[in-house]
């Protein structure tokens, strides 16, 4: 038996998510079974291809919902979770016991072990720190600026391989590794390890380049990076650089699309005035409401700047 797990690729609360989903899946359902991964990237006018869903079991985690009948499991904590108002529908309507949704979540792991837990009387307490951790990355719930961003723990250095890593077989080995050693172990794994150094050499330099770039006014910090070969950068970078900001908005090209990342400053006082998952919506994009993004076609940079513009404007307006 082949068990097919699609993810959010390029993401920790993604890997964990399908290292978390495998084990749970291995001990309760497919003792014997060959797991695979499939990393997924949120595209221009995203749709899904039904050969992706090739396994004899195929799960998505952290990523849309794909309404199809060769969809085993599903796990979403997202606002955005269907690219369709049908495909929304097709979900209520074939009301799969084995499909759970709950944008309630800060994290689709705790998610997934929440579920495991109660519906199936799955633990895994070897997993905790597993756990604990993609709460605290995907919630943004650090301590500070400082921990996010200058890379000491061992999971901040696992978010660093994992975001910026180009392809995804070290994601995958990753997942492999997650479903059974601590994350101090991985971060110090050979293969790991090989890949953070020239990484952490770029999250340097990108630190840099952010602070030349950025310009902050009225609670926005804004940069465009698309002119300097930048696909990714640690998003808590600017509120680091501005702590005093609420909002950042910035620009990326990347091999295969133009991105508009939106996102807030965890440690800004008082309530959000804005729901940012719901602003990319208008877009064609989503997210959650303290971050979202906006995928645009290669080459859509002119678009893409003046979203942006539109968006900071936005959210500028009401400081």
């Amino acid at each position: 038996m082949r068990v097919r797990v699609l993810y959010h690729d390029h993401c920790f609360d993604g890997a964990a998510s399908a290292a978390f989903f495998s084990r749970f899946a291995r001990e309760k359902f497919y003792g014997a079974a060959d797991f695979s991964y499939l990393g997924m990237m949120h595209m221009p006018s995203q749709t899904w291809d039904e050969a992706v869903f090739d396994g004899d079991v195929n799960a998505i985690v952290d990523f849309k919902y794909a309404a199809t009948e060769k969809l085993t499991w599903w796990f979403d904590h997202h606002q955005s979770a269907f690219l369709t108002p049908e495909d929304a529908d097709y979900f209520k309507r074939a009301n799969r016991p084995w499909h759970f949704f709950d944008p309630h979540y800060r994290s689709c792991t705790k998610f997934i072990c929440t579920v495991a837990r109660e519906r199936f009387g799955y633990e895994a307490p070897d997993l905790n720190e597993l756990v604990e951790w993609a709460d605290i990355v995907d919630g943004a719930q650090y301590r500070d600026a400082k921990e996010a961003v200058e890379i000491e723990l061992p999971a901040t250095k696992l978010v660093l391989v994992i975001e910026g890593a180009k392809g995804s077989e070290i994601v995958h080995h990753i997942i492999r590794l997650m479903q059974r050693e601590r994350l101090e172990a991985i971060a110090e794994n050979s293969q790991v390890q090989e890949w953070f150094r020239p990484l952490y050499q770029q999250h340097v330099r990108s630190m840099d380049l952010i602070e030349r770039r950025s310009h902050y006014d009225r609670g926005v910090v804004f940069f465009d990076l698309a002119d300097d070969g930048v696909e990714g950068y640690n998003k808590f970078i600017p509120y680091y650089l501005h702590p005093e900001s609420i909002y950042t908005v910035s620009v990326m090209t990347a091999s295969f699309r133009t991105k508009i990342s939106v996102g807030s400053n965890p440690w800004a006082k008082g309530e959000l005035k804005h729901n940012l998952a719901s602003i990319c919506e208008r877009y064609g994009g989503g997210g959650h409401p303290r971050v979202g993004a906006i995928s645009l076609p290669v080459g859509a940079l002119a678009e893409a700047r003046r979203v942006a513009a539109e968006i900071v404007e936005e959210l500028r307006s009401d400081y």
